[in-house]
């Protein structure tokens, strides 16, 4: 074999190693003609023309992922850092626009992000921030996918990651946190002792009140005894009135609670009627009952001999003015 023919024979090797190509799944080939584009190539084994057509460059169909921090201000002239990320992907038939029309795409995304959150965030302030930061992530992502899709990509999300204010604004954001949760749990602690307050009180009433039913029970039970030895009593001894009774009911037991207190070992004095006449007293309301006890049955006696005689004088005194 002479020279020329190792030399075809190796053209031809290279050719056919030059000519196949391989593309990774989730990945496109641009495939130029002397520096036109002529087609895109997808993931799997692809043929090319050898030494006309070469692969110019490559697309990644993954969603992507670019970190952008703002540096901005607030209203209330409050200077805080904004990190907002964006998800985007090259649109399936756009990877012509992907690729061509433009030439660094983070940077694109970057500047639009810089334009939303510079246009929005010195609108509100800082405490507003907080609350609407979604409404800045829609923003971003509604301005975004309306630009970027003429360029051949998607966004898929838009998200503010971080909000960081100025070192001296976070630590007065922390005291008057701190403040504030100090201040509700006073009003805790407060709101607390109050009602264990009213919860006592009401448990005093109660206990008052059923001490104060106890006492009046037992009042009534007494007064019903009472009423009821003053009954017996005068069943027992016709003529007595309740006042008669009552008194010799109120002496007995006032003897008896002297007898209790004499009996008791802890007790080292009596109190008695602060005059010795009262003694005297005493005892003669013991005769007297005793002897208005005896002298009912005689008065009554007494009183019907008396109108027995007056009976016949009446009669006799009748006839004479008849005659």
């Amino acid at each position: 074999m002479d020279i020329i023919s190792i030399i075809l024979l190796a053209l031809i090797i290279a050719s056919l190693f030059n000519a196949i190509f391989i593309v990774k799944q989730q990945t496109t080939a641009v495939i130029e003609r002397f520096g036109k584009f002529v087609r895109i190539a997808n993931p799997g084994i692809n043929i090319k023309i050898p030494f006309i057509e070469r692969v110019s460059g490559r697309l990644s169909m993954r969603i992507m992922q670019l970190d952008v921090p703002v540096e901005t201000k607030t209203e209330d002239n409050v200077f805080v850092n904004v990190s907002i990320s964006v998800q985007y992907f090259v649109l399936k038939d756009k990877e012509f626009e992907a690729f061509y029309k433009l030439d660094n795409t983070e940077q694109q995304i970057t500047a639009y992000v810089f334009d939303v959150v510079r246009a929005r965030v010195p609108k509100l302030p800082l405490d507003d921030l907080f609350e609407k930061k979604d409404d800045i992530a829609d923003a971003v992502k509604d301005e975004l996918t309306e630009i970027m899709e003429q360029f051949g990509y998607g966004i898929v999300k838009a998200l503010v990651t971080d909000l960081d204010p100025d070192a001296k604004v976070k630590a007065a954001m922390n005291e008057i946190n701190e403040a504030q949760r100090l201040r509700v749990a006073a009003s805790e602690k407060g709101e607390a002792e109050k009602i264990l307050i009213v919860k006592e009180a009401e448990a005093q009433a109660t206990s008052n009140a059923l001490r104060g039913k106890g006492i009046a029970d037992e009042r009534k039970a007494i007064i019903d005894g009472l009423k009821d030895s003053i009954d017996d009593f005068q069943k027992s001894i016709s003529g007595t009135g309740p006042m008669e009774v009552m008194n010799l009911v109120l002496l007995t037991q006032y003897f008896d609670s002297l007898k209790s207190i004499a009996q008791s070992d802890n007790s080292s004095s009596i109190f008695v009627p602060h005059s010795p006449g009262s003694l005297t007293d005493f005892s003669a309301q013991m005769r007297d009952a005793i002897l208005q006890g005896r002298q009912v049955p005689e008065k009554e006696t007494k009183s019907n001999k008396d109108n027995a005689k007056q009976v016949p004088e009446k009669e006799a005194k009748s006839n004479e003015d008849n005659n």
